[in-house]
């Protein structure tokens, strides 16, 4: 199982120095990947904006947006050209990941309605697939730039119902969990595998988890302030997301061991402190 890292860009605070030191740093440690959630209604960065300047600032390290929210891109076209400019200028190293979003205020800022959210999604990956193809557009022909591998980046499905697992077995190279436990892991995993034999596909799709970690001084506290304010709109349940962070080595190997044994093939660490100690920590104890 690889072991990735997220960035901090989602930190509340966090100035784009110590994010771009951030991927520097996770280059160096031997991750697998960078990782970056998305919400708009927030004080984040972009995550495509982000992964661009970890690209800038990295050599070696996976890219990848754990997930961006596609049913707010009102121009899909557009998050296909983005998505292939940021695989050309990192090398092949992007993977696009992407979910149908949860927030109601993320869509009543963009002024779109949160029902039909997946059927939405279903139509832009038709779209993205279509365009990664190569199809003629315009008089100057594909949307470019030129693809660095046939059919575009790697491309995850996020999401924990059943048409969730269809829409990866069905559009996408594999699954993202977005935070949960091994167990929770394991049934939904199998759930995609089904959906992937029922389509047809060959071998088997990636499946990839999220865990929160927090390492150095102050862990728990660091753990409890920012989990607390991000998953807020969730009431009682941040408290349970919350005591789910890894705040120890011991922890974090615990976390390693057990998705492995779930069947995970990469799991990424989402910080919940910007301290840069943070991504030699989680080498020590992750690697």
């Amino acid at each position: 199982m690889q072991v990735g890292i997220g960035l901090p860009a989602t930190i509340p605070g966090v100035d784009g120095k110590t994010v771009v030191d951030w991927a520097r740093r996770a280059d160096a440690a031997g991750f697998s990947s960078l990782g970056v959630i998305d919400r708009l209604v927030y004080p984040n960065y972009d995550p495509m904006i982000a992964l661009a300047a970890a690209a800038a600032a990295t050599e070696r390290i996976g890219l990848m947006p754990t997930v961006v929210l596609a049913p707010l891109w009102a121009n899909t076209a557009l998050l296909a050209k983005q998505a292939l400019s940021l695989d050309r200028l990192s090398g092949g190293r992007f993977t696009l990941g992407v979910g149908p979003g949860a927030r109601g205020d993320d869509f009543e800022a963009s002024g779109l309605p949160t029902g039909g959210r997946g059927r939405r999604l279903d139509e832009q990956l038709t779209e993205l697939r279509r365009i990664w193809a190569g199809e003629s557009l315009g008089y100057a022909g594909a949307i470019g730039p030129p693809m660095t591998k046939a059919g575009g980046p790697e491309l995850i499905l996020a999401g924990s119902v059943p048409a969730s697992f269809r829409r990866a077995a069905e559009f996408g190279d594999g699954w993202i969990m977005g935070g949960g436990a091994p167990d929770q892991f394991s049934t939904s995993a199998a759930a995609v595998d089904q959906a992937w034999a029922a389509a047809g596909r060959e071998g088997s799709p990636k499946k990839l988890s999220l865990a929160y970690f927090a390492l150095g001084a102050d862990a728990d506290r660091h753990a409890q302030s920012y989990l607390h304010d991000y998953y807020a709109w969730l009431g009682p349940i941040a408290d349970a997301i919350a005591s789910s962070a890894a705040i120890t080595p011991e922890a974090v190997g615990a976390y390693v061991t057990a998705f492995r044994d779930a069947g995970c093939d990469e799991l990424i660490f989402q910080p919940c402190s910007p301290d840069l100690e943070e991504v030699e920590l989680l080498a020590e104890a992750a690697l």
